[in-house]
């Protein structure tokens, strides 16, 4: 593709109109429980680290120590490893909840006895990297090497692979990376939607292989016990839960069901003071009936049964400058100076619509000279006039024109047509333009005679408007809305 500015975030989504989940059972919510666990993965000088951690604790003001262990800040970790996770799992097992465990490598490594019990009860054991460090500035093949090594040893210590992955603490890379690997069923390095979908692109402008994303939550998540404004009590957490579910819910009653993830860590929720809460909130969630309670695994393999990838047709984003313009040069009428320009706009995948493209091309448009802009409505033909009797008009304007039965007049509305024509175009200067699809052929009649009384700035300023319905017009014929 040529060397032009592209927007590589997605900024557009489903849109207004997304899928129906179509979860089992009928179910207004998917409400999935995520487990961290980092104890024993976390930055530390016996790990060969630089530094202690400072992340997620009960330490308040916790900096890195370089090259010194913090004995309280290692204490705090294995209270989740040897108190904080047996309380979760003796509740979530006697609630009959299954569970995706994030589990760090490196941590699981160091905890047989926690992974059998996660593998005991069926609980999803996903990668959460090789270590719980910051790499948003390591170097690509770093990461990559570490992210390697990740699968390697969790499929050395859980017995088999991990089918999904989030790694918390990214770089720019890490998405790419995962993708890259190719043995993720589902990845979770994302917080922009609620309900799972799927990308073909590397979160840097370059396509590649679909994968499958199931969001996850920094906020529906006990983290916000051990940072500035978050949770500062066990209430706090259980009603921000219960908001959030209660709004999914409701939503998911009138036929818009969503997913819902909340984020635990076993040192954090797994305090007693803390657990009191999300007790509570699993027996409320299982106090409605249409709730379905997964695995993300669970969540990745539904989706892809009811919501297989499907490659958009056209993305005009990623078109190089001919094909481009060729393809979107005729929508605004013999002027497809429109297009190269618009193509060298910070085009993206919000641009991939019919909205998103009308958007881009209105713009160039409506930022032209006067001049520019009369010779695009003097470029449109007359309504039912000499170049469609001479059958002389683009396939776009012999359709639209059509639509309305304008190719069908009889001898007196032809004749109408010709007089308002050639008296419009006399006072004007250019020709009547309206959305004919808008309309029909006694509406279109009526707004002649009206806009006929207009004066030329009222006009002309009208006439541009219906330039730009037309050419949503075409696009939505194209291009998905």
């Amino acid at each position: 593709m040529d060397q032009v500015k592209r927007y590589c975030r997605n900024m557009r989504g489903y849109g207004a109109n997304p899928p129906n989940a179509n979860w089992p059972g009928g179910a207004y919510v998917a409400v999935q429980f995520v487990i961290n666990y980092e104890e024993g993965g976390e930055n530390c000088i016996l790990h060969g680290d630089a530094a202690s951690e400072a992340f997620l604790s009960e330490v308040v003001g916790a900096v890195p120590w370089e090259g010194m262990r913090h004995w309280n800040m290692e204490s705090i970790y294995e209270y989740g490893a040897r108190a904080g996770f047996w309380r979760l799992h003796r509740m979530f097992t006697a609630a009959g909840v299954p569970v995706t465990v994030y589990g760090v490598a490196s941590a699981l490594a160091r905890s047989p006895d926690q992974v059998a019990a996660m593998k005991e009860a069926g609980w999803e054991i996903a990668s959460h990297g090789l270590k719980w460090i910051d790499y948003r500035a390591h170097r690509e093949e770093d990461e990559r090497r570490d992210l390697q090594e990740a699968i390697r040893l969790h499929t050395e210590v859980v017995g088999e692979p991990p089918r999904g992955l989030y790694v918390g603490r990214t770089s720019v890379n890490t998405v790419k990376l995962a993708i890259e690997a190719g043995c993720f069923d589902w990845i979770s390095d994302t917080y922009d939607d609620d309900l799972p979908y799927w990308i073909d692109h590397d979160g840097q402008g370059h396509l590649t292989r679909p994968q499958l994303v199931i969001p996850y939550t920094l906020e529906a998540n006990d983290m916000r016990f051990a940072t500035a404004q978050g949770f500062n009590s066990g209430d706090q957490f259980f009603t921000y839960l219960k908001d959030a579910f209660d709004t999914l819910y409701e939503e998911g009653r009138r036929g818009r069901p969503a997913m819902m993830s909340i984020g635990l860590h076993c040192r954090l929720i797994g305090r007693p003071g803390r657990a009191a809460s999300l007790k509570r909130f699993i027996d409320y969630v299982q106090s409605h009936d249409k709730v379905w309670l997964p695995r993300r695994i669970d969540i990745a393999r539904h989706w892809m049964e009811h919501h297989p990838y499907q490659p958009p047709a056209l993305r005009p984003s990623c078109m190089s400058r001919e094909e481009f313009v060729q393809r979107f040069g005729g929508i605004f009428e013999h002027s497809p100076w429109i297009a190269e320009r618009a193509y060298e706009l910070e085009l993206g995948f919000a641009h991939d619509t019919a909205g998103g493209l009308h958007n881009a091309l209105a713009r160039v448009f409506r930022s032209a000279s006067e001049e520019e802009r009369l010779g695009v409505l003097k470029a449109h033909p007359d309504l039912a006039g000499k170049l469609a009797a001479a059958r002389r008009l683009t396939p776009e304007s012999t359709r639209e024109q059509a639509s309305a039965g304008l190719d069908a007049l009889t001898d007196e509305e032809r004749a109408t047509f010709t007089d308002l024509n050639t008296r419009y175009m006399q006072k004007f200067g250019f020709p009547f333009i309206i959305a004919v699809k808008d309309n029909t052929k006694e509406s279109i009649l009526a707004a002649f005679r009206k806009r006929i009384e207009n004066s030329r700035e009222e006009e002309f300023t009208t006439a541009c408007q219906q330039v730009e319905r037309i050419a949503y017009l075409r696009l939505k014929e194209i291009l998905p809305s």
